[in-house]
């Protein structure tokens, strides 16, 4: 069966079992069927061994050469979960924002190191802006290139403090990550050149 006929459809919850054109076979439980595309949405299980993930693959039904109903779910599903919609829509606006201000540090001339230090900021302190080429963190600490710990400036206090150790924390461990990867370097070098 390359796909379903008229009038026939997918339950979601039964499982199924598709032989692609590849000759793949693939298993799991129907998590959606659009009968417009011929587009079957399986839950199968996870690829990476791990027990409380899965896969979820995608068929087109035109490339499949046969389609085999395993367990048909015949009892009603239970209701889906309700969204939760402005947590969404607020989601969706705080990375419209960051993607936003990413692209101003780009535009403005920003190093790649300047942008990476305001990722790292960010992710601990979520009011950190662009102020031209200068990070703005709550309103109180500007660091200006080339965004060391020295070029921390605002009163001192708390806030100083703790965005000039974010600072020094970030640039401690970029600066362990390239030496992890020269040390790599060497030592792949240094095994070709024995194996030669």
């Amino acid at each position: 069966m390359a796909a379903p006929g008229p009038g026939e459809y997918f339950s979601v919850g039964s499982h199924v079992s598709c032989l692609t054109c590849l000759g793949q076979r693939l298993t799991g439980e129907v998590v959606a069927f659009d009968y417009q595309s011929k587009m079957l949405t399986l839950k199968c299980a996870p690829s990476s061994g791990k027990p409380n993930l899965n896969d979820v693959i995608l068929i087109n039904l035109a490339y499949v050469s046969e389609v085999d109903i395993i367990n048909d779910r015949t009892e009603t599903l239970p209701p889906l979960a309700s969204l939760n919609v402005s947590k969404l829509a607020n989601r969706a606006r705080s990375e419209k924002e960051d993607k936003l201000s990413q692209a101003y540090a780009i535009s403005a001339g920003v190093s790649a190191e300047g942008q990476l230090l305001f990722q790292t900021i960010h992710k601990t302190i979520k009011d950190c802006k662009w102020q031209e080429k200068n990070i703005l963190v709550m309103d109180d600490v500007v660091i200006s290139p080339p965004y060391q710990a020295d070029n921390c400036k605002g009163k001192e206090g708390s806030a100083l403090s703790h965005v000039r150790k974010i600072v020094e924390k970030h640039f401690r461990d970029v600066e362990r990550q390239k030496s992890m990867q020269r040390s790599h370097a060497q030592q792949t070098q240094k095994d070709t050149t024995l194996s030669s």
